[in-house]
């Protein structure tokens, strides 16, 4: 094992200042990364009292190739992983540190300096013209995506495209399109269950007509993704994070007006199907808890899961009356609608066409190869 090496941060003379009596020391080890040293440089001059100013800003809809520093400026460390990148830079009375995560389109900017006005002017700087437009308001919303990560669970908000229902309508068999329509004018007065099934085969559109439902009900629920539902539910303390966590709540103190908020699942067919209480322990049961059991009461929590489980196979739990705000199939369009979706009847199968199909066809691919069979988990 590899001894970890000290390197003491150099403070003040003794008595001269507070911070010269703080015991500071960083312990480098094989454990860390050279994130890490950046992160410990970026103290140095703040704790030996030497730039006593210190601000952060957070930025969205950061540039992919967005530097994040002053022009010009000697930078004194660098780290790229597939992640983030990270950086270190200095200059004549100030300190900055910066980290940017492409994937999320976020940033963040630290910087210490002799006076507060200095480091505001850095910040500033390093900033200006790093960040682009979000997409137009009206085809897009905000949705957070939770994660479990090694610092405990996350929520990073992004804007995501969407559109309006009415721009979609016609990709959907008429026997969803009304229970759609009818979806589509609930408002925070007329919840009733908390629980939203939606299932089909591969391809029928069932995350973009979830996209187009933040849309329609942006003014009074948040819409959040969980990228993994599978430690959500085995987990109760990131349960306990999400379920009781405030982002996109209204902040006005009468409670009538807080926001909902809806979490989607997508892949969580293992969690609802007939067996899931043998094969998931308690997950099944926790999602319940969630949706109308002791830890939903008080919050305004909705659940959406698609799945390509036929309903019949569903836990009877999941699906008993009064749980469900809405239970709807998403089939592929029948032979006569996909033939008008698409305007001519050749290519179609006899049986019908998904959308993603009558995309594909629209598109000039062939299609005429035999389908696979529907496996649970694997769908769009």
């Amino acid at each position: 094992m590899r001894t970890p090496r000290q390197f003491p941060l150099q403070l003040g003379a003794p008595g001269t200042a507070p911070e010269a009596l703080l015991p500071i020391v960083v312990t480098v080890d094989d454990a860390d990364s050279p994130r890490d040293v950046i992160d410990a440089l970026a103290l140095t001059s703040f704790v030996t009292g030497t730039q006593p100013h210190a601000a952060t800003k957070d930025l969205n809809n950061v540039r992919d190739d967005a530097t994040l520093l002053p022009p010009g400026v000697l930078v004194l460390r660098t780290t790229i992983n597939e992640t983030e990148r990270a950086s270190l830079a200095a200059g004549d009375g100030w300190t900055l540190r910066a980290v940017h995560w492409p994937r999320n389109k976020t940033a963040t900017v630290s910087v210490t300096a002799t006076s507060a006005e200095l480091g505001d002017e850095i910040i500033a700087s390093a900033i200006d013209g790093m960040t682009e437009e979000p997409p137009p308001l009206k085809k897009a919303v905000s949705m957070g995506f939770w994660y479990a990560s090694a610092n405990g669970p996350q929520r990073n908000p992004r804007p995501i495209t969407a559109g309006p229902w009415s721009d979609i309508r016609n990709n959907y068999a008429r026997s969803a399109t009304t229970q759609f329509d009818r979806l589509v004018g609930v408002d925070r007065t007329s919840v009733r269950g908390r629980l939203l099934l939606l299932h089909g085969p591969p391809g029928t559109g069932k995350t973009t007509v979830l996209r187009a439902l933040a849309h329609e009900w942006q003014d009074w629920c948040q819409f959040d993704c969980v990228l993994d539902p599978d430690s959500l539910f085995s987990s109760p303390a990131y349960l306990m994070e999400v379920a009781l966590n405030r982002a996109g709540d209204c902040s006005c103190p009468d409670k009538k007006h807080e926001k909902w908020r809806l979490l989607l699942l997508e892949d969580c067919d293992e969690l609802i199907r007939g067996e899931a209480k043998q094969h998931t322990g308690q997950a099944l049961s926790r999602l319940l808890n969630l949706t109308d059991g002791l830890l939903g009461q008080g919050r305004k929590v909705l659940v959406a899961i698609t799945t390509n489980e036929d309903l019949a196979r569903l836990h009877p739990a999941v699906v008993r009356p009064g749980r469900c705000l809405a239970r709807i199939e998403v089939p592929a369009l029948p032979f006569d609608e996909a033939a008008g979706w698409l305007g001519t009847s050749a290519g179609i199968p006899a049986d019908g066409a998904t959308l993603a199909e009558l995309y594909a066809l629209r598109d000039g691919f062939d299609t005429t190869v035999e389908r696979e069979p529907v496996l649970s988990g694997q769908y769009l």
